[in-house]
């Protein structure tokens, strides 16, 4: 089962990648732009995805396009839940306990990607 520990690791291994604490818990910035953070059941969210965050962690990540979240959705409907808040769009949210290691490191790594500078995509790329 994954953890914070793997999330931890996995954006480590990205280029400006920069954890800070925020009220809700852990989250990954680069170049100041939120990529990936601890899900919080915080009051917008709708009730029943707030109680699934109460009970185990959920995390969330950027990612490109309406598309792409609309795809991870329908691919593993058992790991994502449908929406958290209305901000910071589009973004999905992933039960962290029911997701599959390679999957988490394709989550966190495109999250960075929607979000990084070119520069620093290309060093990845190289």
């Amino acid at each position: 089962v994954p953890s914070l520990e793997d999330v931890r690791a996995i954006a480590a291994t990205l280029p400006g990648s920069e954890e800070r604490a925020t009220t809700g818990g852990a989250a990954w910035f680069v170049r100041n732009k939120v990529y990936a953070w601890e899900a919080h059941p915080w009051p917008s969210v709708p009730a029943d995805i707030r109680a699934v965050i109460a009970r185990e962690p959920v995390f969330v990540v950027t990612v490109s396009t309406e598309e792409d979240k609309l795809a991870y959705r329908e691919g593993w409907p058992e790991v994502f839940l449908r929406q958290t808040t209305g901000w910071s769009e589009p973004k999905i949210a992933f039960r962290l306990a029911a997701v599959a290691p390679d999957l988490l490191v394709e989550l966190i790594t495109d999250g960075w990607y929607s979000q990084a500078p070119r520069y620093l995509r290309r060093e990845f790329d190289n």
